[in-house]
């Protein structure tokens, strides 16, 4: 049974997606590498004086205290808040400065979802290449958008009163950053990827809507007469 453009597309997506996302997991330090050194070149270039060192590599820390994950693709930043550390089982506890680690991948799922859509689609291997690179320089600027709003949200809701008051000293506007905290976590990561493969395959889309040979306007086709 022939399958129509549109399944067949549909299902050759869905078959690359699987590997698009465990060739994203499994390379995920390389892929977030640009993203996050552009957000760093924009946290300490505009917001030095609330950021010191951004760096990859880090370990996620729950409640507690205790360390939930440890990866290469992790991002730690070094902040000039001063918190209150507890006391603890490696220390007495005291003041010390903020040092948040966040998790870029959750910014970063436009790509396996670009991937898949771009594989399944019937284009030349030179174009497909061209579409890869404007994809990725894309997403990497999505991604740091994402990076820079969750690092100012954690001064401004994570940090409590330290991190409230330096947040107001730089001028920011605290709804503001959740507006674009909320934008770089819910819309840009599920929005990015069909937006660029839309806007890169019209031509195909177009022929999926209307395949070749259907008749596109009304004069066009057999004569009623």
């Amino acid at each position: 049974m022939k399958l129509s453009p549109i399944r067949e597309f549909a299902l050759k997506a869905l078959l690359w997606l699987p590997l698009s996302f465990v060739i994203w997991f499994w390379l995920a330090p390389l892929w977030v590498l640009p993203a996050v050194q552009i957000a760093k070149h924009v946290l300490l270039g505009v917001w030095g004086d609330l950021f010191t060192g951004v760096a990859q590599g880090g370990e996620l820390l729950d409640a507690a205290g205790h360390v939930v994950a440890r990866a290469g693709y992790l991002v730690s930043l070094t902040t000039q808040v001063m918190v209150t550390v507890p006391a603890g089982p490696d220390g007495p506890g005291g003041v010390g400065v903020l040092e948040p680690t966040i998790n870029p991948m959750i910014y970063a799922y436009s790509l396996p979802l670009f991937s898949g859509l771009a594989m399944a689609t019937p284009v030349s291997t030179r174009r497909r290449i061209v579409q890869f690179a404007i994809a990725l320089v894309v997403i990497w600027m999505s991604q740091a958008f994402g990076i820079v709003a969750e690092s100012l949200k954690t001064l401004a809701f994570d940090a409590g009163d330290s991190g409230a008051a330096a947040i107001a000293r730089a001028g920011l506007a605290p709804n503001v950053i959740a507006l674009a905290y909320q934008f770089g976590y819910l819309i840009l990561p599920a929005v990015v990827p069909v937006a660029l493969w839309i806007g890169l395959n019209r031509g195909f889309i177009e022929m999926l809507i209307r395949p070749v040979g259907e008749p596109v306007g009304k004069d066009e086709g057999q004569s009623g007469t």
